[in-house]
């Protein structure tokens, strides 16, 4: 859909469905589309009846405002009432307003939900078609496949001098904080079944956001914004340990990240830029006082949850809009740091930390930051790296991690926490 033409009239019906054992067997093996959280989980099947692609500064904005758009134009009759029923479309938006990669929003035909042991399914049309798709059918899995990966522009070497460039700009007093990312980037067979990716991490990492939208497909643990009835959540992450070996190296992992003044500052810089964005927006607002301590299978982080009353109709991607990119990904303050990572960083990051969710017909909806994953080619599309899908067998992929860096940060240090950060989708692609 262009920014020109006329709003379509969307027909949706959602109606109680037989328990699904498995709904990504609906999904398709190349481009799956898939929301999952604690066995809860949306996956988008059949054809694409609407999307919005658009690229710039302004692109969340400008696909809020379309949303509304098609949010009031939608016929829709849904009989369970539960969130992610109704209309629903999936988005993944790039990092940074100066980004090549498309901020998406899309619409599939058949939405197949799960959530609180309930079962839906959702079909959706354009008014002015002449009849329903297709129902879609389910296919079984592909052969497994495991991807080839090495080192992408940013090596370990290159990655040490991007963190004394950066420690070299708080130190002239430029940035308080800045994320800085590298990449590894390798292929995967052209044929993958990509849906045994979406399966394995949602099986490894059932407490993350597991994602499978626009070709980037990830398990993140940073809830970047929830709305809901009015009501407005999100978790910050920032401070990042190993697991230990066993539960009394766990439990003194856990004391001394709490303790430490770096770690402390960056999750404080993390917490500040999200309440700040979300007060405007509130009349009502709090986070704790001090962090907890969130458990992963292979990391600690510390973590903040904010939660809050909407007070001006937002909508989920209105409180996108609003908080993306927080400190956690970027740094602050903001516009410093992001200058600071496009000097820095040799490449453009895509959809890697941007955020990335659904939103439905009233506004609500789920959105994660796009981390732990990885971003794979499309047929006919040339990346950053100057690749294009291989008809003979191969397709590329890149994945990133990084950590922010504060006064105090150790170049051999941040290296490492970027390696943990890759172990859930390198192990998963392997």
């Amino acid at each position: 859909m262009s920014e020109t033409s006329r709003v379509p009239r969307l027909i949706v019906e959602t109606r109680e469905a037989d328990p699904v054992e498995d709904p990504l067997l609906w999904a398709s093996r190349s481009w799956p589309l898939a929301w999952q959280r604690k066995g809860d989980m949306l996956v988008g099947a059949g054809t694409e009846i609407l999307r919005l692609d658009v690229t710039g500064p302004d692109r969340i904005a400008r696909i809020a405002a379309s949303w509304r758009e098609i949010m009031a134009a939608a016929e829709v009759d849904d009989e369970v009432r539960v969130p992610g029923t109704g209309l629903v479309a999936f988005g993944a938006f790039a990092f940074d307003d100066g980004s090549a990669q498309r901020s998406t929003l899309t619409v599939p035909s058949t939405i197949l939900g799960r959530r609180g042991g309930r079962h839906w399914i959702t079909r959706i049309r354009n008014a002015r078609a002449a009849a329903p798709d297709e129902a879609p059918q389910p296919s079984d899995y592909g052969s497994h496949w495991s991807a080839t990966l090495g080192p992408g522009r940013m090596d370990p070497a290159a990655h040490g001098d991007a963190v004394r460039e950066a420690l070299a700009a708080i130190e002239a007093g430029e940035v308080k904080k800045v994320v800085i990312a590298r990449d590894i980037a390798g292929s995967v067979p052209v044929d993958a079944d990509l849906r045994r990716l979406v399966r394995a991490l949602a099986s490894g990492y059932p407490d993350t956001w597991t994602f499978a939208v626009e070709g980037i497909i990830g398990a993140s643990p940073e809830t970047l914004v929830t709305v809901r009835g009015g009501e407005v959540t999100a978790r910050v992450l920032a401070g990042t340990r190993p697991r230990g070996a066993d539960a009394d190296e766990d439990s003194a992992i856990i004391a001394e990240l709490a303790a430490n003044p770096k770690d402390v500052d960056e999750h404080e810089y993390a917490v500040r830029s999200v309440v700040d964005a979300l007060r405007p927006h509130t009349s009502a607002l709090a986070s704790a006082e001090q962090p907890f301590t969130l458990k992963l299978p292979n990391l600690w982080h510390l973590a903040t949850d904010v939660e809050g009353t909407l007070s001006n109709g937002s909508t989920a991607l209105d409180m996108v809009r609003a908080l993306h990119p927080t400190a956690a990904v970027a740094g602050t303050p903001r516009e410093a740091a992001m200058a600071a990572i496009r000097r820095i960083e040799p490449f453009d990051r895509g959809r890697y930390a941007g955020p990335v969710g659904w939103i439905d017909g009233n506004g609500d909806g789920e959105w994660a930051i796009a981390l732990r994953c990885a971003q794979f080619g499309v047929p006919g599309e040339t990346t950053d790296r100057g690749w294009m899908i291989d008809p003979d067998g191969t397709r590329p992929v890149t994945a990133h991690a990084g950590g922010g860096i504060v006064a105090g940060s150790v170049p051999e240090a941040e290296l490492l926490e970027t390696r943990v950060k890759f172990r859930p989708i390198v192990d998963a692609l392997a």
